[in-house]
């Protein structure tokens, strides 16, 4: 017998994948893909390596776009039949397995239309993350290691390769400060949803007393701006420090004076790595992390003027969190800014955060349609 939700799912699903054939405009990507094909074949393609390399990187997206589209269009089909075989024939058995097969798809559809939400001019971009615990002490440090552990098991189960920047351990636990860098398609558009502050509610198990504690952390998201933005910097803005390695390494890491810190003066904005085995390679990334804080502010002092003409007020202090995070007197975390929430805290603590990641990307597609309907 053939159960009503999975008639309806079905439906549902052939409607998704209309409208979304009907905005993707697969005619017009298909012509993409032979201009871009052609242009891989001129004798001088390779001739500048940066151009080449930035075609090839749009080909294969809009490649990636056309090719799960059409995948999910023969899934679709497959489970249409598997459907009619199932209402002529009434086999329990092959039932359950179109059950599955349909929830599947649902999922994969989730995950396809939200790719598409990321199509800002930097979403697929690599992306910095930056914690720094707020007052607290041991407490807050602990809160930063907890995060920080959460965000990295996300990047591995995405795919990401995760890197660790920059890394300044807490005095007894946890971490004073930490710089992540998350390379992957769309690793910024993803991770732009966790920007903001991070409310931690427990018994803290560095108090004797057994009290329940509140503690905070700032996290700082944004894309990693290569040569290719143009980001003005004056030698003569910059100051730059180096000293020894802090964490653990190697022998050269940890002796010599390899790690630097540059501030620039202009903003006071301040970036540090020491995890590469030189000076000029912590340089190097060191200035591209700069860029991309430039960037984030240029990009931030923007919309708080367009903020201002709107006359809408924007709440920025350090109490102003994103997301809470409780652990007694009961278990919950929740998004501020969507609703969305879930009593699994076990789970989201292991990285468990893509329902709260898409839950605030279709927010901010949904607040966007308004606003433009204004």
């Amino acid at each position: 017998m053939l159960e009503p939700e999975i008639k309806q799912d079905l439906r549902e699903i052939a409607e998704r994948l209309t409208n979304l054939r009907g905005s993707l405009d697969l005619d017009l990507k298909q012509e993409q893909i032979s201009d871009y094909e052609e242009k891989m074949t001129a004798p001088d393609f390779w001739d500048d390596n940066d151009r080449a390399q930035k075609i090839i990187g749009e080909l294969n997206a809009i490649k990636a776009v056309v090719e799960e589209f059409t995948e999910l269009s023969n899934q679709y089909e497959d489970l249409e039949l598997t459907r009619e075989l199932v209402e002529e024939e009434q086999d329990d058995s092959l039932a359950a397995e179109l059950g599955t097969g349909v929830a599947a798809l649902m999922k994969k559809l989730d995950e396809y239309e939200l790719q598409l939400l990321l199509n800002q001019p930097y979403d697929k971009l690599n992306a910095y993350l930056e914690l720094h615990p707020g007052a607290g002490g041991t407490e807050s440090q602990d809160w930063a290691d907890m995060l920080l552990r959460m965000y990295r098991r996300w990047g591995e189960k995405r795919g990401f390769k995760v890197e660790v920047v920059d890394y300044l351990p807490g005095d007894e636990a946890g971490v004073k400060s930490v710089t992540l860098l998350f390379k992957g398609f769309n690793a910024y558009g993803y991770l732009k949803a966790e920007k903001g502050v991070h409310r931690l509610v427990r018994i803290s198990p560095f108090d004797s007393s057994g009290r329940r504690h509140t503690s905070f952390v700032s996290c700082d998201v944004m894309p990693e701006i290569d040569d290719s933005i143009e980001i003005e910097i004056r030698p003569e803005d910059l100051h730059v420090d180096t000293y020894r390695s802090s964490g653990a390494g190697g022998q050269h890491i940890n002796k010599t004076e390899s790690a630097v810190r540059i501030t620039h003066m202009p903003t006071g904005i301040v970036v540090s790595c020491q995890t590469e085995r030189s000076q000029i390679q912590n340089r190097e990334r060191c200035m591209t992390m700069l860029r991309s804080k430039l960037y984030e502010k240029k990009i931030e002092e923007q919309q708080q003027h367009l903020a201002e003409i709107r006359g809408v007020q924007m709440d920025i202090a350090w109490g102003s969190q994103i997301r809470s995070y409780v652990f007694h007197p009961y278990s919950m975390v929740k998004d501020h800014r969507t609703g969305a929430e879930s009593g699994n805290i076990g789970s989201v603590m292991d990285g468990e955060i893509d329902f709260l990641i898409d839950a605030y990307l279709r927010g901010q597609i949904n607040t966007k349609n308004d606003s433009d309907n204004m």
